[in-house]
């Protein structure tokens, strides 16, 4: 019986890291803000990042005292009482970053190559508009990293969009209301097992 060669045995394994952006978003009113960091957003997105293979999470706020808030969370369950008390909220944080600005994440993955997909409604201003199975294709096939951005308010900015390599389809609501406002961790779950799912 012929041995499997190494290369046979270990399958490729797609290169993603995704953002959580804060600052630059928009309001209501489409003004550019920066919103409030939850504890929420940095546990249960990432569970969901260690659970679909994402190799950083980046969490996006320009403020010192938020970034600060989000290192003392990630402090207490990677070094403190809580790395003791759940272990597996400690794997889940391993790869958790907080950065100030886009630029900052890009700079810290060093993947220039990388599609940059943005998630939006507004895809009117997108250069390329990704469907998930032509997303996946680019990951699994041909072999592209992506870093993937999600906004947190009332979306990216424009700028941000327009700057982005593409778009991703957006998650669509059940007929006939397809209602869409999902909360940004469930967005995050749902795209992450769309292109990484083992399906």
């Amino acid at each position: 019986m012929r041995k499997a060669s190494m290369a046979e045995e270990t399958p490729y394994v797609p290169r993603l890291a995704i953002g959580l952006v804060h600052y630059p978003v928009r309001d209501s009113k489409q003004k550019t803000v920066a919103t409030n960091i939850t504890n929420f957003d940095i546990h249960d997105i990432a569970r969901a990042a260690t659970v679909f293979g994402v190799e950083k999470y980046y969490i996006i706020h320009p403020m010192k005292e938020q970034l600060m808030f989000v290192d003392r969370v990630l402090d207490h369950w990677r070094t403190g009482q809580g790395s003791k008390f759940n272990p597996m909220r400690k794997t889940a944080l391993g790869n958790v970053k907080a950065v100030e600005s886009v630029e900052k994440a890009f700079e810290d993955w060093n993947v220039p190559e990388a599609l940059t997909i943005a998630t939006t409604a507004r895809t009117e201003w997108a250069k390329h508009k990704y469907s998930f199975a032509e997303l996946r294709n680019e990951m699994h096939v041909a072999k592209k990293p992506v870093f993937m951005l999600f906004g947190t308010g009332f979306g990216l900015t424009e700028d941000l969009i327009r700057s982005s390599s593409g778009v991703l389809e957006s998650i669509r609501g059940a007929p006939p209301k397809d209602y869409r406002h999902l909360s940004v961790r469930s967005a995050v779950s749902i795209c992450l097992d769309r292109v990484m799912g083992p399906w």
